[in-house]
C-alpha cells in the first residue's frame, strides 16, 4: 500500500522528470501530439508541460495536500471524463485522484491521449505500484464516484447518467478581462497571453473584456500586434475568416486587427478569433454584470490584479494548485468519499 509520502514523491519525480527532458525527448513527443490534434502545437504543449511541473514541488504538494484528510481506509473507484480542448487539461483530476489514495479510471479525449499516456507510462516507471491504481478505458462503469468536464450539453447526459454516484459536473466555461483605462503597453501585451495562449481553446482564456465608457482602442490593439503571428495556424485562420464575414455580412461594428476581431457584445463566450467587449459605467455597474455571468466564469484578469478576486494580466494559464476547475474543491470531494 502507498502511503500518502509515496504518492507525492511519485509526482515530484514526475516534475523533475518533465523538467529534465531532453530537447530531443522534447521535439518527439511534441511531433507526436500535433500529429494527434493539429491545435496542439510544441510551444503550447511546453507551455502545458511547464504548467504542471510548477505544481509537482515536493514541498508545495505535502502543504496542500495537508489540507485534507486523506486516509487510505476505503480506496474508491473514482472515473475521470477528460476534456481535450488544450493540451493536460485533465491532469489535476488524474493527480487529485491518485493523491488522494483511490482508483482512478479515466477516459481519454481522442484529442489529448498521447500526452495522457506519456504522463501515464511516466508515473508507472517511477513507481510500478501505480500500475494497480491508474486506468484508462473507453467504457466507464461500475464506478464510486466520478468527475466530468464536457459542455452544458454533456453536462446534462454526465448529471443523468452519473446521477446516483457522488459526483463532480463542470460545465463550459471562460474568463474575462477587466480594463481600467491606464494600463500600459506591457500590460495590455500580458492580457493578449491571456487571450492567445492555446489559441483560446482554454475555459481560463479571456473571451470577454469590460472596459470604461469612451474607451480608446487603438493603444490595446496596437499593443497585440506582436501576437500576429498566429494568424500562420491554419485553423485559427479558417476561424477568424469565417468570423470576420458574418461580422461584414452582418455589418456589425467591429474592429479588426487582421488576427483578432473585436466586436460589442453582452454575451461571454466568443468564437475562437473574437473577443467581445462590453462597456461599463463605474464599479458598481462592473460588479453587477460580472455577478450576473457568475456562473460561467473561469477566472478575471486585470492589470496586476487590482480588480477583487482577480489575476495579473499574462497568469491565466498558470493556475496554482489549488484553483479548482469551476470553484469546486476537486480534493474535498475525494477525501469525503
Amino acid at each position: 500500500m502507498m502511503t500518502l509520502e509515496d504518492r507525492i514523491e511519485v509526482f515530484a519525480q514526475l516534475g523533475d522528470k518533465i523538467k529534465g527532458l531532453s530537447a530531443d525527448e522534447l521535439n518527439d513527443l511534441t511531433d507526436k501530439v500535433r500529429n494527434e490534434n493539429a491545435w496542439f502545437v510544441p510551444e503550447n504543449v511546453i507551455m502545458a508541460l511547464h504548467g504542471i511541473s510548477k505544481f509537482l514541488d515536493k514541498e508545495a504538494l505535502r502543504k496542500w495536500s495537508s489540507n485534507y484528510s486523506l486516509k487510505n481506509s476505503s480506496l474508491k473507484k473514482i472515473g475521470v471524463a477528460m476534456a481535450g480542448n488544450i493540451p493536460l487539461v485533465g491532469f489535476h483530476d488524474l493527480m487529485c485522484v491518485l493523491l488522494s489514495g483511490h482508483h482512478l479510471v479515466a477516459k481519454l479525449s481522442s484529442q489529448d491521449s498521447i500526452l495522457m499516456n506519456f504522463i501515464k507510462d511516466s508515473l508507472i516507471e517511477i513507481n510500478p505500484a501505480l500500475s494497480k491504481q491508474l486506468f484508462f478505458e473507453e467504457r466507464l462503469k461500475n464506478l464510486d464516484g466520478m468527475i466530468a468536464t464536457g459542455s452544458d450539453n454533456t453536462s446534462r447526459y454526465f448529471e443523468y447518467y452519473f446521477r446516483n454516484i457522488p459526483h463532480i459536473i463542470r460545465k463550459n466555461r471562460t474568463s474575462c478581462g477587466i480594463i481600467f483605462g491606464e494600463e500600459t503597453p506591457d500590460e495590455f501585451r500580458d492580457l493578449g497571453k491571456d487571450i492567445f495562449n492555446y489559441f483560446g481553446l482554454g475555459c481560463r482564456n479571456v473571451s470577454k473584456i469590460f472596459v470604461p465608457e469612451n474607451f480608446d482602442f487603438i493603444p490595446l490593439l496596437d499593443n497585440l500586434q506582436s501576437f500576429q503571428p498566429i494568424i500562420n495556424h491554419h485553423k485559427y485562420a479558417n476561424n477568424y475568416d469565417y468570423q470576420k464575414s458574418i461580422l461584414l455580412v452582418n455589418q456589425t461594428h467591429h474592429f479588426d486587427s487582421s488576427f483578432l476581431l473585436l466586436t460589442e457584445s453582452q454575451n461571454l463566450v466568443s468564437p475562437i478569433s473574437v473577443v467581445y467587449y462590453e462597456y461599463y459605467e463605474d464599479q458598481n455597474d462592473l460588479t453587477s454584470k460580472l455577478n450576473s455571468h457568475q456562473e460561467k466564469i473561469q477566472c478575471i484578469v486585470s492589470a496586476k490584479g487590482w480588480y477583487k478576486k482577480s489575476i495579473p494580466f499574462g497568469d491565466a494559464q498558470f493556475p496554482e494548485v489549488n484553483d479548482y476547475a469551476d470553484r469546486v474543491d476537486t480534493m474535498a470531494f475525494l477525501a469525503s468519499l
